[in-house]
This record gives C-alpha cells, sequence and structure tokens, in this order.
C-alpha cells in the first residue's frame, strides 16, 4: 500500500477530499519527522510509537569486494508496534491463511 492508496482510503472514508487527504497525511508524516529530528518519543495508543536510537560505531564489509568499512556512530528512527496492531494483524492473517488453507483443501476433494 502507498501513501496515494492510504489517501485514498481515508477520503473515501471521511468524504473529505483527496487534497484535503493528502494534506492531513503530509502533515502527520512531517510531524512524526520533525519530532524524531529533535530526538523526541511518539506514542500512537493502540498503534505504536516511533523513537530514534544511536547505533554504535562499527567495523562492517563491503560485500562485493569484501573490503572492511567502519560506519560511524549513527541515529536510527525505530517502530515499534503496539501490542493491540500486532494481536488484530495476527488474528486476522491466522484467519486468512484458515480460510485459504480450507478453500485449498475444498478445491483438491
Amino acid at each position: 500500500m502507498r501513501k496515494s492508496d492510504i489517501v485514498d482510503v481515508i477520503a473515501t472514508a471521511t468524504g473529505l477530499t483527496k487534497v484535503e487527504t493528502e494534506a492531513v497525511v503530509d502533515g502527520f508524516i512531517s510531524t512524526v519527522i520533525n519530532a524524531l529530528k529533535e530526538g523526541k518519543y511518539i506514542e500512537i495508543r493502540g498503534f505504536g510509537s516511533f523513537k530514534v536510537k544511536k547505533r554504535k560505531s562499527r567495523i562492517a564489509r563491503n560485500p562485493r569486494t569484501g573490503e572492511q568499512v567502519k560506519v560511524d556512530d549513527h541515529f536510527v528512527p525505530l517502530f515499534k508496534a503496539s501490542r493491540e496492531l500486532k494481536n488484530i494483524v495476527n488474528e486476522n492473517l491466522k484467519r486468512t491463511q484458515f480460510d485459504i488453507e480450507s478453500s485449498n483443501l475444498t478445491e483438491n476433494n
């Protein structure tokens, strides 16, 4: 699913125009980015949390040449899904997988 797909779904569900919805989605994304740039923690209950983590410097290898390369300390954004989101996804995919497996069994008989 792409950003344009998300805009379409939200616009249909809310009755907003696609232009208005895209402005809201862009606003949300830029708010998250700006907060992370400041090192802030963002929590959206029932969905998940965003934070920035510092990765230590290390020696890595160039996969093509095998040459060792020093990777300096750097910060990376992380997203952690909430327990509720994990449960919803897990239950839905289990049910979907069961439905697919069940239909395959009936087709083979």
